[in-house]
């Protein structure tokens, strides 16, 4: 894995996206090319087409990421990763025909726009269909070597055996532990020398998952592998890296205390993203006005009631706030007077309702608490004063998601579908911590590129 901006990036997206992006620019000069040969114009050198070819490369690269073509599927399945740059290349085409309207200058004609994308579907298909079994094969995964044989050491094994998995366990040894969750392992007083044994296996990771470190720490072992290069690594930092989420069942406060990141505060990451917010709320709002003005009418001809309705929140610092949204369940909703979640085919949400909620139209007019500043764009989800009581009660380090502003969409979002359970809210709290801990406008502008995949296949949206 190679760390951007303070994300992880696995190394085979890495290397497929740097691939991708010279195959884009090699394709928006054989278009180039192929245009002036047919109308007899002699070219001019490369150096003179660099903003052209810029513009067509960074957008069509950016629709890539934002449908998803750089996913765990993408990488297993040709089909699957066909489909998912055909829909790119399409919304490429939109995007390049608004800035050849807005800014003529820095693309390229339309002609030559036809046989750039006809070359790059091709060699973007090539690429994969060449080098797919390397890039989502055992020779981009890293060799692991486990250190314990315990239930910690069994999930990183059922993790390793995931489709899509960045790394491959390399060998498992067992400390002095009462319960052996893997039999595989080799045990510890069998192994002359660690450090040699690590080594011979070609590992260049040590993840610790010893059920019970207190005085069970081998350190003189522990640093003898790090002197030989050999990274290493306690499992929750492990499946933090791997999972893109803060575990909740490895973690500690000390490790929450000591670990890098939560740096979401800091001045110039604070300004930078309010700035954005204040830009982009305005901007969408306006644009987006007629959308929400004829969902509006939409709503009021189907059931009586209010288009709008304002709802509880708890914000930043567990402060509340109110939201606006268009009104997508009938007006007894909650009839019965407490907090209900949706599930699945909710009998209480409208036709009308159903509609706006697959496109995420119903959270437009949120915009406007990202105005005045009691949302961001990115963060996680505000919930109701009632649902966050329980769920503090219940799951660990519950209340911390607030110690970011809470967001229109969010890391959670784009990585879980909607959840409706104690179980569901769990989880979605270790990708907002992962959030919340790894902070970065980078990670915020992928968030809201990925955004656009979730709107196009809501399989989870209620």
């Amino acid at each position: 894995m190679v760390r951007l901006f303070k994300h992880y990036v696995p190394n085979a997206v890495l290397l497929l996206g740097v691939l991708d992006f010279v195959l884009l620019l090699i394709a928006a000069e054989a278009g180039w090319q192929v245009r002036a040969w047919q109308i007899g114009m002699e070219t001019e050198g490369l150096h003179t087409r660099i903003p052209q070819l810029l513009s067509f490369a960074i957008p069509l690269q950016v629709a890539m990421v934002a449908v998803g073509a750089y996913g765990p599927g993408a990488l297993r399945s040709l089909r699957f990763a066909t489909s998912r740059l055909l829909v790119a290349v399409s919304l490429g085409i939109i995007f390049l025909s608004v800035i050849f309207f807005l800014v003529p200058a820095i693309t390229f004609w339309r002609s030559n726009l036809f046989y750039a994308m006809i070359v790059s579907v091709t060699a973007l298909i090539a690429i994969r269909l060449a080098a797919g079994s390397i890039i989502g094969g055992e020779a981009m995964r890293r060799r692991v070597v486990v250190l314990g044989a315990g239930p910690q050491a069994a999930r990183i094994r059922t993790l390793a055996a995931r489709p899509g998995a960045n790394f491959t366990v390399a060998g498992y040894i067992a400390m002095d532990t009462p319960q052996i969750a893997v039999p595989e392992a080799r045990a510890r007083g069998a192994i002359t020398n660690l450090a040699d044994h690590v080594l011979a296996l070609r590992a260049s990771e040590l993840v610790l998952a010893i059920e019970e470190r207190r005085n069970a720490l081998p350190l003189g072992d522990l640093l003898r592998v790090k002197t030989t290069g050999v990274m290493v690594c306690e499992i929750s930092t492990f499946l933090e890296r791997e999972t893109g989420r803060v575990d909740l069942q490895s973690i500690n406060p000390s490790w929450l205390i000591f670990s890098d990141g939560f740096s979401s505060g800091r001045l110039l990451s604070a300004v930078a993203k309010r700035a954005f917010d204040v830009i982009a709320s305005l901007a969408l709002l306006c644009t987006t006005f007629p959308i929400i003005l004829l969902a509006a009418v939409a709503i009021r001809l189907e059931t009586p009631g209010p288009a709008f309705y304002r709802q509880r929140r708890v914000g930043l610092y567990n402060q509340t706030f109110e939201i606006v949204k268009l009104r997508s369940m009938r007006r007894d909703a909650e009839a019965a007077g407490f907090p209900v979640w949706a599930a699945q085919d909710d009998p209480r949400i409208t036709r009308v309702g159903r509609l706006i909620r697959k496109v995420r139209i119903d959270e437009l007019p949120q915009c406007w608490s990202v105005l005045k500043g009691e949302m961001s764009f990115v963060g996680p989800r505000p919930e109701r004063p009632e649902i966050v009581a329980d769920l503090t009660r219940a799951i660990p380090y519950y209340a911390e998601r607030h110690m970011v502003k809470p967001g229109i969409t969010g890391w959670a979002q784009i990585n879980y579908p909607y959840g409706a359970s104690i179980e569901d809210a769990r989880q979605k709290l270790e990708y907002d911590l992962y959030y919340a801990k790894n902070y970065s406008p980078f990670l915020d502008l992928l968030i809201l590129i990925q955004t656009l995949r979730v709107i196009l296949w809501p399989e989870g949206a209620r």
